[in-house]
């Protein structure tokens, strides 16, 4: 039964091929080809440049341009590079007269109102255009932009003095934004710690054109940030920079009693008389003053560190002047948590979100 089987498959196959070479024989025979009807030879009138080649798929086309010339794009199609391909009343040149006397008005008159100052840490749209509230809130830095939304729906957002409570308002940059007694600015807070140098005045600019510590921190962010407080031009060590108002008003401010530590190099040794009248505080012309804290450095007696939360302008020098001595250094090691670790001489870093925390709690 199997050999039957295998057979059957065999001779089956060996049909197929016969039958293949067969046919291929009959279409190849001369009696088949003779009954072939040729058509006439058709001498082609044109080029073989012009002359259209057509595809199988176009096929069905080719017997209606077959008799077609062949033609090529005119030149007044192509596209230049040198043409000006813009719209008519952009194109250079066809300006209209009352637009070039506008421009010349203009040009000659000058600026009529002064140039608005930007807000270099907003996009072009954003400086101008107006931008939802949520976000003004959160480019505040006071919170996330839901936190925002949630802010509003309870009433604690007030707008050029008018609580707003529906979401998807929209501010402008004039308009007041106030949460409490704050007004929110609308970009983002930025906190820069520099170790100051020696020769550079703490001014964000100077009619002589001395250095200036803005140089020393140019191109650290877009915001526009100014220095807390104020170090002398001989003056060295930490400095904080901000655009946050609400905390530049609380580390400046005497009531809040910032803590601040300083080193100091005398010219001469100091006596111990002074030393212990000076920690028991002494009367300038401008009221009383008392150092926190007041010790000698290694045993050093010329060299002295001092703590204090005073402001005031010059306060060190005029402490240590009082007895006659002159301080040849200081340097500011300590301000408000802060330290100079890590941060050479003339180097600024951003504060971490923990410092930032830790200024906020004072």
């Amino acid at each position: 039964m199997e050999e039957t089987k295998k057979n059957y498959g065999k001779n089956r196959r060996s049909d197929f091929f016969m039958q293949k070479n067969k046919r291929k024989k009959q279409e190849d025979s001369p009696e088949r080809k003779s009954r072939r009807i040729e058509k006439p030879y058709k001498e082609n009138k044109y080029t073989d440049s012009e002359e259209r080649r057509f595809s199988k798929r176009n096929y069905k086309n080719q017997r209606f341009a077959k008799d077609k010339p062949f033609e090529k794009r005119k030149d007044s199609h192509r596209r230049s590079f040198n043409e000006d391909t813009r719209p008519k009343h952009i194109q250079k040149g066809l300006e209209s007269d009352i637009l070039r006397e506008i421009v010349h008005r203009r040009k000659s008159s000058g600026r009529q109102s002064e140039r608005k100052s930007k807000i270099l840490s907003l996009s072009w749209n954003e400086e101008r255009d107006p931008i939802r509230l949520n976000k003004y809130i959160s480019n505040s830095g006071i919170c996330s932009r839901r936190e925002a939304d949630e802010l509003i729906l309870a009433g604690a957002i007030t707008v050029n003095g008018k609580i707003v409570t529906e979401l998807g308002t929209k501010v402008l940059p004039t308009d007041e934004v106030r949460y409490g007694d704050k007004v929110l600015q609308r970009e983002k807070p930025v906190y820069i710690l520099l170790n100051k140098p020696k020769n550079f005045i703490t001014t964000t600019d100077d009619e002589f054109d001395r250095e200036n510590v803005m140089k020393l921190i140019e191109g650290a962010c877009k915001e526009r940030v100014y220095p807390v407080g104020r170090l002398d031009r001989n003056t060295t060590g930490l400095l904080l920079f901000t655009n946050d108002g609400e905390l530049t008003k609380k580390l400046t401010h005497p009531q809040f009693e910032v803590k601040k530590i300083y080193q100091v190099e005398l010219d001469k040794d100091m006596s111990v008389n002074d030393f212990e009248t000076l920690k028991n505080g002494i009367e300038l012309y401008d009221g009383f003053i008392k150092p926190d804290e007041l010790e000698f450095v290694d045993g050093q007696r010329n060299v002295l560190g001092i703590c204090l939360h005073s402001g005031k302008n010059r306060i060190v020098r005029r402490m240590f002047g009082y007895f006659g001595y002159e301080v040849e250094k200081l340097d500011r090691t300590y301000y408000a948590g802060l330290t100079k670790k890590d941060l050479p001489r003339g180097q600024y870093r951003f504060l971490t979100q923990m410092e930032i925390n830790s200024l906020k709690m004072i």
